[in-house]
């Protein structure tokens, strides 16, 4: 770790070098209980196996759960961040296909209600980090709460995770409602625990009628995850699905949806409006 700070403090002072930035994406749900934490795992493990740098940071305040999903105890999580100054080099932690991960905290309220110097570090971290990653990718708390806006409003792009319950369908809308009321941005949706592909169709063409309609926005299906027993049994052995049952049913489907992310049009590679956007919020909030 010591020397990866090394690398990117050389980096930092090179003043001419050009230095590409992460893409930021926010893995969000409009309920609990819709396997949000397990997309964001295994998605983040797929972008690694392509060679992808990829940092995965769990920002589900009080419910943080992706170290466990892992199968590791991590030493530090993100709340010592912020009560220790713990920097984000120090904490990092690196799992299966070289994914690094950042634990969550439990001793954590909303991100949003610390004070100024905290939330200043906060930043100055995650502008280091979107020097050294391709995608960092932050796995929200699920509902409609106030940090989760506030960072869907940041980020560069979001992944909604929902599945075909009716109530999961109608929070998935509510939490769309909320961000591009206040933001255009780009929405991703993943169905997870469907019957079948044709259910995970049904279900985002709904989604997407209804917020072309009331919205009149866009947002882009990724396709679906079926409902998988080898699901279960990987959260059991704490071990990510695409490891653990790499031939499931699961795994090859969201083997496509990472596929199938990866091979959408590339932006440009200067995305430093993330920190800048998540500046500007802090300092309106």
């Amino acid at each position: 770790m010591t020397d990866q700070a090394e690398q990117l403090r050389r980096k930092l002072q090179d003043s001419h070098a050009v230095i590409p930035q992460a893409k930021t994406l926010a893995i969000v749900s409009g309920k609990g209980g819709v396997g949000k934490s397990n997309i964001a795992i295994n998605f983040s493990l797929l972008l690694a196996k392509r060679s992808k740098k990829v940092l995965l940071i769990d920002l589900d305040i009080g419910m943080g759960n992706i170290d466990i999903l892992l199968g590791t105890n991590a030493k530090y999580s993100i709340s010592h961040l912020f009560e220790q100054k713990v920097t984000f080099f120090d904490m990092i932690e690196t799992g299966p296909n070289c994914l690094d991960f950042i634990a969550g905290g439990s001793g954590l309220n909303e991100i949003f209600q610390l004070n100024q110097q905290k939330l200043t570090f906060f930043i100055q971290q995650l502008e280091q980090a979107v020097k050294t990653y391709d995608y960092i990718i932050f796995d929200m708390g699920a509902g409609v709460t106030r940090d989760t806006i506030e960072f869907m409003k940041a980020v560069d792009e979001c992944i909604l995770v929902t599945t075909p319950e009716p109530t999961s369908i109608t929070d998935a809308y509510s939490m769309i409602k909320h961000v591009l009321m206040e933001r255009e941005t780009a929405f991703h949706v993943i169905v997870n625990r469907t019957r079948n592909a044709k259910q995970g169709i049904e279900v985002s063409n709904r989604l997407i009628g209804v917020v072309k309609r009331f919205l009149n926005q866009s947002i882009h299906p990724l396709g679906s995850v079926p409902d998988d027993e080898a699901v279960v049994n990987a959260v059991i052995a704490q071990e990510p699905f695409v490891l653990h049952q790499h031939n499931s049913r699961a795994a090859k489907a969201l083997e496509s949806i990472a596929k199938q992310y990866l091979n959408e049009p590339v932006e440009p590679t200067n995305r430093s409006g993330f920190i800048r956007r998540l500046k500007r919020i802090f300092t309106e909030r």
